[in-house]
Formats: structure tokens, C-alpha cells, sequence
């Protein structure tokens, strides 16, 4: 087998873990939060709506970079905004080392590097979808009765005005803090498609 057949299987060994890699937030929340391969599949679909609202960026350089935005995690795990203020993770020694030898060697030197660098477009929604996660993960602590994401309002609040890049992620920010976390469910179940159902 050559080597860089035996990369490949590596890779897909390494980010298979990605589902046992926690939030670094967890410490703080002490609640079950999304780890870092289901955050980062809500922001492939949180970036392509931004994008989608703002009509700008490519939407395959932007699945691709919102797929690649914490891949490093793997090596370097996601440090909670306590942990960042004294320890500097080397996300791009990380992200290049996993790519290393690999047949996907172009995400690093492209949408990884690219990401962030934050100079384009598409990278700049997809830092937007990555925060715009964790308001919407907060709002499904809130609902599960969590008293923390008030506490937390208004440094969101902040992150809202001062980091988000695209007027349409400062828009979804915005609406959620109206809308009800059940209502998709509460208002698709059979008992309202099927008037009929139970009988």
C-alpha cells in the first residue's frame, strides 16, 4: 500500500474522533453540549444560509471551509474562552500536520488557510455561522431550562454588534432572540398534519 494511501485512512480515522472531541464551554455550562463534529455540521447549513441571504460567496468554497474551520480540533482540542486567555493552541501546525501526505492536501493550502486569514468573502460568513451556533446552542440550553445564556446575554450581545461580519448573521442573531426553540416541532407534528391520526 503506499504511504500516502495509509494518510488517507489516517485521516479519516482522525476526524472520526472529532465526535469525541467536547466544546471547550462545557466545563463552564456543565451541560451536554454539541461536540465539535455536530457543531460543525449546523455550520456548514448556518454559513450556506448566510450566504444564500446575503447573495455573496461561493457555496462549495463555503461548505468547504465551514467543513475544515475546526478540523485542527482533532489535535489541539477546542479551548473554552477561559482557557484561550493562557494558552495559544497552533491551529495551523495542526491543520497542516493532518492534511500532511494526504490526497486532500488543497483544503489546507486553500480553505483552511484561507479561513483564517479572514480576507475573503466566504470565510468571513462562515466565522459568522460558527458564532451564530453557539447563540442558537444557548437557546436550546435556555430551553432546557439552563439560566446561564441569560447571564450570558450580554456578552453575546457584544460578540452580535462587534464580531459578526454580515448584516444578515446580525439579522438571524436578531430573530432568534424571538423565536421559540419547540415551534418547529410543535407545529409539524402529525397531530396538526393528521388531523386524522389516533383513530
Amino acid at each position: 500500500m503506499k504511504n500516502h494511501n495509509k494518510r488517507n485512512i489516517d485521516f479519516l480515522f482522525e476526524i472520526g474522533t472529532l465526535k469525541n472531541v467536547q466544546r471547550g464551554w462545557r466545563q463552564h455550562l456543565d451541560m451536554d453540549c454539541a461536540t465539535v463534529l455536530e457543531h460543525t455540521m449546523r455550520v456548514i447549513w448556518i454559513a450556506l444560509i448566510i450566504s444564500r441571504m446575503e447573495n455573496a460567496g461561493d457555496e462549495n468554497k463555503i461548505i468547504r471551509m465551514a467543513m475544515v474551520h475546526d478540523l485542527p480540533e482533532t489535535r489541539t482540542s477546542d479551548l473554552g474562552y477561559m482557557q484561550k486567555i493562557y494558552v495559544k493552541a497552533d491551529d495551523a501546525l495542526a491543520a497542516n500536520d493532518l492534511f500532511s501526505n494526504t490526497i486532500l492536501k488543497d483544503f489546507y493550502d486553500n480553505e483552511f488557510r484561507n479561513y483564517e486569514d479572514r480576507n475573503c468573502v466566504e470565510s468571513k460568513i462562515v466565522k459568522d455561522a460558527d458564532n451564530l451556533d453557539v447563540d442558537i446552542e444557548l437557546k436550546e440550553f435556555e430551553e432546557r431550562g439552563s439560566k446561564l445564556p441569560k447571564k450570558w446575554k450580554d456578552i453575546r450581545k457584544m460578540v452580535r454588534d462587534k464580531k459578526l461580519y454580515t448584516n444578515s448573521a446580525k439579522e438571524l442573531w436578531d430573530l432568534l432572540q424571538k423565536v421559540d426553540v419547540s415551534d418547529w416541532h410543535l407545529k409539524a407534528n402529525k397531530w396538526i398534519k393528521m388531523p386524522e391520526a389516533g383513530y
